[in-house]
């Protein structure tokens, strides 16, 4: 099959399930953009999706998505290595044309596994799995939280500036990994000439930018609402 035997086949996979996985990152922003207007309208929004079939079927289908485009990543990491041999160890320095992002994929895409991990840790386990293994109630924080308060367990993890200081880490781990990923997939779907070249360029930075920071804004005023009530308390 063309799509695994030949190098561009892996790239058409590595760009598919990019582009699917940026479309469920938009999705997943907005839907927690909504917390830092009301959390009862996020905590409904959670209880929709929950242990739900259609949210469990989402769940394995997302699992898949990354599960290739991690190994298809590893395939070609190790595909150019190999095709480099000795020459990958001169010491060179980086073409202009060449952006710091693209040697680096790999390794962004390492730290965005990595805080995905942590991210499933403190939201993913709590809620869905919660739900999944029957749990009605999840000690966290010296408080027992529901699993599908969504809202409860963003203001107890970003209220803590260790999980701030992480996450925002990743998000910019995230923000140079889709800068260039974005428009790197529609160039390897076709969607690129010397006209759009520039163009997606710009396209993928100002999407990127708007995906991140909008994760990053929730972060930012659940950890400013912690010290407004922290001070309050106080």
């Amino acid at each position: 099959m063309w799509l695994i035997n030949s190098s561009v086949g892996r790239k058409v996979v590595m760009s598919v399930t990019g582009l699917a996985l940026i479309l469920f990152l938009t999705f997943h922003m907005a839907m927690n953009l909504v917390a830092v207007i009301s959390a009862d309208a996020y905590n409904v929004v959670c209880a929709f999706l929950g242990a739900n079939w259609y949210a469990l079927v989402a769940t394995v289908a997302l699992a898949g998505l990354v599960a290739l485009h991690f190994l298809f990543a590893l395939w070609l990491t190790f595909q150019n290595r190999r095709a480099r041999g000795s020459e990958r160890y001169a010491v060179s320095a980086r073409p202009k044309t060449v952006e710091w992002a693209s040697q680096n994929m790999f390794v962004l895409g390492l730290i965005v596994v990595l805080g995905l991990l942590l991210h499933l840790f403190n939201f993913w386990f709590n809620m869905q799995f919660a739900e999944i293994i029957g749990l009605h109630g999840v000690s966290i924080g010296g408080k027992e939280l529901s699993p599908t308060d969504g809202a409860g367990f963003i203001a107890y993890t970003f209220s803590k500036p260790a999980y701030v200081v992480l996450y925002l880490i990743w998000l910019g781990a995230l923000w140079f990994h889709l800068t260039h990923g974005l428009w790197s997939s529609l160039q390897t779907m076709g969607l690129s000439n010397k006209v759009w070249f520039g163009r997606w360029k710009v396209i993928s930075c100002v999407y990127s930018t708007i995906v991140v920071g909008g994760f990053a804004l929730v972060i930012v005023v659940f950890f400013l609402k912690s010290l407004c009530g922290a001070c309050c308390c106080s």
